[in-house]
């Protein structure tokens, strides 16, 4: 029997809420997007290799294609290999996937069970038409994988790097993501927030959503004064 998303992980791996094509804010990665679109519609390549820096939307892309396939009834699964509860055998049957969305993939470089348990998947999804999306931090020709044949075959598609975005694309990011969560972002409290935190798409977006938590409890909107009001006690 064919998988139905999740079935088999004794996890609770939900996708983000927010982790859609339409949130995340292409800017110098129309490139990437679009092939990460492909992927979840049947039009791309069997594998894409995705990479990128810490908290880049690698992730996003991820989640995003799977929600988009599931929508379309096609029978998928997000694989998080920076969780520390994830083990090999369970990817047993999930070369009969639709799409399977492996995160950090240069996670588990090294560790021959995982290499093997990765391969045969490799394998059974290119038999059974089912394509592979893959993200690390690094180009599939960094990344050491002791099993060669895995390594050549993940390496056998597109590969993209996400850029880093600007500060004028992390504001319209930033713009966004805070009107999908229905709030308005002034320009000056964008720009107030770039100043006081890391310039990642990651970073900003977990420091929106504290500031979303908060401007609704306490019926706020975002201004400059009620940001410092709210990171009063934090370091940035």
């Amino acid at each position: 029997p064919r998988l139905r998303p999740m079935q088999q992980l004794a996890l609770d791996l939900k996708l983000a809420d927010f982790a859609l094509f339409d949130t995340f804010y292409a800017g110098p990665n129309k490139a990437v997007l679009a092939s990460a679109k492909q992927a979840a519609t049947c039009q791309g390549q069997q594998v894409v290799w995705i990479w990128g820096g810490q908290g880049s939307g690698r992730s996003h892309l991820l989640q995003a294609a799977v929600a988009t396939a599931a929508a379309a009834s096609e029978v998928c699964a997000w694989l998080p290999l920076n969780d520390p509860d994830l083990r090999p055998g369970m990817l047993e049957g999930m070369g009969n996937l639709d799409l399977l969305c492996v995160d950090d993939v240069d996670r588990v470089a090294g560790n021959d069970d995982w290499e093997r348990a990765l391969f045969r998947v490799f394998e059974d999804l290119r038999n059974n038409n089912g394509r592979l999306l893959v993200t690390a931090s690094a180009a599939p020709g960094e990344v050491s994988f002791n099993l060669r044949d895995l390594a050549s075959r993940l390496a056998s598609g597109p590969t993209w790097r996400l850029q880093a975005m600007s500060d004028e694309d992390l504001l319209a990011a930033l713009q966004m993501r805070s009107k999908w969560r229905g709030l308005e972002l002034p320009n000056e409290v964008g720009a107030f927030l770039l100043r006081r935190v890391e310039r990642t798409p990651a970073a900003l977006f977990r420091l929106l959503d504290q500031l979303d938590g908060e401007a609704l409890t306490q019926k706020r909107r975002l201004t400059v004064p009620f940001v410092k009001e709210v990171l009063g006690g934090a370091s940035f």
